[in-house]
């Protein structure tokens, strides 16, 4: 589907017509390549191959309720310009910068919330690329701006209320606020590197106390008679895919969210980024794997995504989600470990408060100012939720 060449006139300016926006329903529509070179390499969650995968595999499409609906910006004598990864939702499942609220008032008023567009990468809470430029592109800017107004226009077309820039990179939040969009701030839990060369280093960064629990918590671990190791997605075989497609399910199962990824997704993990996967396996003392904690890495950051078990084990969420994490991150000079969404247990962990960022277009005016409103008060209780947060952390306090 290709917008009319036309220029197109409204709050956010013009969108200049010798510059095609199309909208493609699926992956599969759009070159890999030039996807990548758009910056789609920038985390493992936005290459061409995992947002395709998420696809095939139908983790997403119109049963799930993300529909595709991803942009790209072209130029005919330079092809692939910008893009966005854009999904046309019937809820707000799997998005973990939630709207519910938002969603509930408008509807009790007699509005109708959805479908929305949602601009993000499905039931992955990982900051990334979401306006993707290619790095040679001449005005970037301006290129984040034609894709900020199509978001804009798409919405109109699709009868969608709103419009939801989901873990952004903090750029493209004023890039989006400069186009009329407004801003959330919300925050995870990361571990940094200091420059460790082993975990006993990191422990020693730590106070007393601290340093004690986290090496009696690992020490429970080893002597249940369970080890933890790193896989790679060559080092899953289908086996042990289809183990860890169990654990997740049986987690999963024991929450009120739907298991959003399914036995096809984890398979083909290994066959489109199989060096991006890094799998904390652990087995008991037959060496059966009884859980495990899924990683996509790149070459700066390990993030940590799904956790499974089978049965549980004291501390073995510990040991697999954020230590294993930690000591793998280290062997491999990595930067950082994300650990996912919420959990102030992982404060005591070494992972402290790490800002994330959203953009938000509302169509009706009523709502929008609602929201503007709401956000504003949001934005100064979090701010003050991530001080205190940081006034609990585990280090050593220098003086």
């Amino acid at each position: 589907m290709l917008f009319p060449a036309r220029p197109w006139r409204g709050t956010l300016g013009r969108m200049s017509g010798d510059t095609p926006v199309r909208v493609h329903t699926g992956m599969a529509e759009i070159d890999a390549a030039a996807w990548d070179a758009c910056g789609g390499a920038g985390t493992p969650f936005t290459r061409h191959a995992f947002l395709r995968l998420l696809e095939e595999s139908g983790t997403v499409g119109p049963a799930t309720g993300w529909r595709p609906r991803h942009l790209t910006v072209t130029a005919p004598d330079d092809g692939l310009l910008a893009a966005a990864p854009v999904y046309l939702k019937d809820h707000s499942f799997g998005e973990y910068i939630f709207d519910w609220g938002w969603a509930h008032a408008f509807e009790r008023a007699g509005g109708r919330y959805y479908p929305k567009l949602q601009v993000a990468v499905p039931f992955t809470p990982v900051t990334g690329p979401r306006l993707l430029v290619h790095p040679d592109a001449e005005a970037p800017e301006r290129l984040r701006r034609i894709l900020a107004d199509a978001l804009v226009t798409l919405a109109e077309r699709e009868g969608a209320s709103s419009v939801h820039v989901t873990f952004c990179r903090e750029d493209e939040q004023r890039a989006l606020a400069d186009a009329g969009f407004l801003t959330r701030l919300d925050y995870q839990y990361h571990w940094e590197n200091r420059g460790y060369a082993t975990f006993d280093d990191f422990l020693a960064d730590l106070n007393a106390r601290k340093r004690k629990t986290i090496r009696r918590e690992r020490r429970e671990v080893a002597n249940q008679g369970l080890t933890v190791t790193p896989c790679t997605g060559r080092d899953m075989t289908p086996a042990l895919w289809d183990a860890f497609h169990g654990f997740y399910r049986a987690v999963m199962d024991r929450k009120p969210s739907p298991a959003y990824l399914n036995r096809a997704f984890f398979h083909g993990l290994s066959e489109h980024l199989p060096d991006s996967v890094v799998v904390m396996l652990a087995r008991d003392a037959d060496g059966a794997p009884v859980a495990g904690a899924l990683n996509l890495r790149d070459d700066r950051v390990l993030y940590g995504r799904n956790w499974g078990a089978g049965s549980h084990h004291p501390f073995l969420h510990f040991e697999a989600c954020y230590y294993a994490a930690i000591d793998h991150a280290i062997a491999r000079g990595l930067e950082r470990v994300e650990a996912g969404a919420q959990g102030r247990h992982k404060i005591q962990r070494g992972y402290l408060p790490s800002p994330v960022y959203a953009a938000h277009w509302i169509v009706h005016p009523g709502l929008r100012d609602a929201v503007a409103n709401y956000l504003d008060e949001e934005r100064e209780a979090v701010a003050a939720e991530m001080a205190v947060d940081a006034g609990e952390s585990p280090y050593r306090r220098e003086g």
